[in-house]
């Protein structure tokens, strides 16, 4: 096992920014609405598939308030093919409505205020305000947890406990693209059934492919 180091850290860091220099979120998107209405629909679905609903979506969608006014069941037929569609057009629309009656239609640029809003946890929060506002924050989705976990990075399984310990180990200017690079590196190497531990360059930092026979 290794014992957490700055050493170690800063040689993960630079590894990334060598193999993942130009990441940014797969999701499309013009503005921070978009981005936030994406992102709610990609739980549980590929970013492709979301990327192909709101092609049309983001066209009929412009604004909260359109969201806001939309006739519930033509909205679920809309998103059905991410899944879970019937809570996802639900929140949606929810989440317009709050948007339109506290924040003049404009998605908060603030942590707090977005996770307040329905639909909203601290994931969908962060990708945002890294990806929309430049505001730095860590996102913990399924591929930041398990490489952060083979890493060694965090022994927590709670995303939340996941976050906070990478807070505290990550530069604060480097957490918005640090959780991009570690979700390209889970998809490209680290998968979850096979990873490519063979063709990996964090192999010599891992946790996991040193414990491999």
């Amino acid at each position: 096992m290794y014992i957490m180091s700055m050493e170690k850290i800063e040689a993960i860091l630079k590894l990334l920014d060598k193999h993942y220099a130009d990441v940014k979120v797969a999701l499309n998107y013009t503005n921070p609405l978009e981005l936030l209405i994406a992102t709610i629909l990609s739980a549980q679905c590929t970013d492709e598939r979301v990327n192909q609903v709101t092609k049309s979506l983001f066209r009929k969608y412009k604004t909260a308030q359109d969201y806001a006014q939309a006739d519930l069941a033509i909205l679920e037929q809309e998103i059905k093919p991410t899944g879970f569609y019937k809570n996802k057009a639900k929140n949606i629309k929810a989440c317009c409505q709050q948007l339109v009656e506290k924040y003049n239609g404009k998605v908060p640029a603030d942590l707090e205020k977005l996770t307040a809003l329905p639909g909203v946890g601290r994931k969908t929060a962060n990708v945002v305000l890294g990806n929309a506002f430049g505001i730095p924050g860590i996102v913990v989705d399924t591929h930041v947890r398990r490489v952060a976990q083979r890493l060694g990075l965090t022994k927590e399984k709670d995303p939340e406990k996941i976050e906070r310990d990478l807070m505290k180990i990550i530069p604060t200017e480097k957490w918005t693209k640090f959780s991009l690079q570690l979700t390209w590196h889970g998809r490209k190497i680290c998968r979850a059934r096979k990873p490519q531990c063979e063709i990996c360059p964090l192999k010599p930092w891992c946790d996991y492919a040193q414990n491999q026979p």
